[in-house]
């Protein structure tokens, strides 16, 4: 087997610390050969779509992708901007914001970058990029607040996938989740707060999350848990009676059961039981996307307001936002302690001179 190597390593160099965020990933362009691309790669993932392999390769390349991109990049179309699409920008001014915050602080020991686990920019491209810049200790943070195999897990498989073609591996730390951190729940509950200032409260909040499978938790994923947590939490925060919200479950996919209550099914009933307006909020998305917009925004909005409903309003995700900025930045520093790099020149300049002592030269590319 041949290794990424890389020769051009300087032993004088500093060595610095590595703050990788990363998201699901998103489309190059809103048109069907891309995201047959896109959604080859996404729903090949075992971690995503856990059925026998070899029966999953005749859905998904002789159905699924045969089908889907063409709808898909329609509803892409419709959210996809100058900039890309909302999930590429937003995540990538989260790690331009987060970057600031370091600078500001004279940590110039710090890279901060961002990756997509599926599409574009990839873990490989963005990872060469770090090393170059002399990474050599990495904190990775996946930005899915509750934790699922499908998502946090997928993403350190394809972290360990990349790890192990490499020569050089990396310190590396891994954040799974951080559901019920206070930086988190609190930026949660202010966004709702600053939303209800400006446009008043409806008689429903909803929190809706993107679904899995009920099969998952029943063998054990903690997602569906650690989802009613975070509501919980951001519910208390913003002082609401058990009465005054309630958990859903989006995205659905296939014919098996997922987890319950499906949004949909929940915002066509609620008109009938006497509930006109509703507010509804995705904790679980650290960026607006094709989920939020299209489907929570506008597609469950005609559910809504087809069955009855009179008022429906759908709270934007955090993105940069900078009470969730600086949550992002405090989980960060907390799970970066200890990795001061301190006395930086001295330890470099040691190690060149050891180096040289050795025979190597570390001026020149070894």
């Amino acid at each position: 087997m041949a290794f990424i190597n890389n020769p051009n390593y300087q032993h004088s160099a500093p060595d610095k610390i590595g703050v990788l965020l990363t998201n699901l990933g998103t489309p190059d362009a809103p048109t069907p050969k891309a995201l047959k691309r896109y959604l080859k790669q996404f729903l090949s993932d075992p971690r995503v779509v856990e059925v026998p392999r070899l029966l999953w390769w005749f859905i998904l390349n002789g159905v699924i992708l045969q089908i889907r991109p063409r709808r898909s990049a329609k509803a892409y179309a419709t959210v996809f901007t100058e900039q890309g699409s909302p999930l590429l920008f937003h995540t990538r001014a989260q790690a331009e914001a987060i970057a600031s915050k370091f600078a500001s602080d004279g940590r110039t020991d710090v890279v901060v970058d961002f990756a997509m686990r599926y599409g574009n920019p990839s873990f490989s491209s963005v990872l060469d990029s770090m090393f170059a810049k002399g990474v050599r200790k990495i904190l990775v943070l996946p930005l899915y607040p509750q934790y699922s195999a499908s998502t946090s897990a997928s993403t350190f498989d394809e972290l360990a996938g990349n790890f192990s073609k490499r020569r050089w591996l990396p310190d590396i730390r891994f954040i799974s989740h951080y559901h019920d951190d206070s930086g988190y729940i609190a930026a949660c509950a202010e966004r709702i707060k600053q939303h209800w200032a400006e446009h008043g409260r409806a008689a429903k909040l909803i929190f809706s999350y993107h679904g899995i499978p009920k099969r998952y938790l029943l063998n054990g994923d903690p997602y569906h848990c650690e989802c009613y947590k975070s509501s919980r939490l951001i519910a208390e925060a913003l002082g609401l009676a058990k009465d005054e919200y309630m958990t859903t479950f989006q995205s659905r996919f296939g014919r098996e059961e997922w987890l319950k209550p499906y949004t949909d099914h929940t915002l066509k009933a609620l008109p009938g039981q006497g509930v006109k307006s509703v507010q509804l909020f995705c904790p679980g998305f650290a960026a607006d996307c094709l989920e939020t917009i299209e489907e929570i925004g506008e597609e469950n909005r005609d559910y809504f307001l087809e069955a009855g409903g009179e008022d429906y309003q759908y709270i934007s995700a955090l993105n940069d936002r900078p009470a969730h900025i600086t949550a992002l930045y405090q989980l960060i520093q907390h799970n970066l302690q200890g990795w001061q790099l301190a006395e930086e020149p001295q330890r470099a300049a040691r190690a060149a001179e050891l180096a040289a002592e050795k025979g190597y030269q570390t001026d020149d590319k070894r």
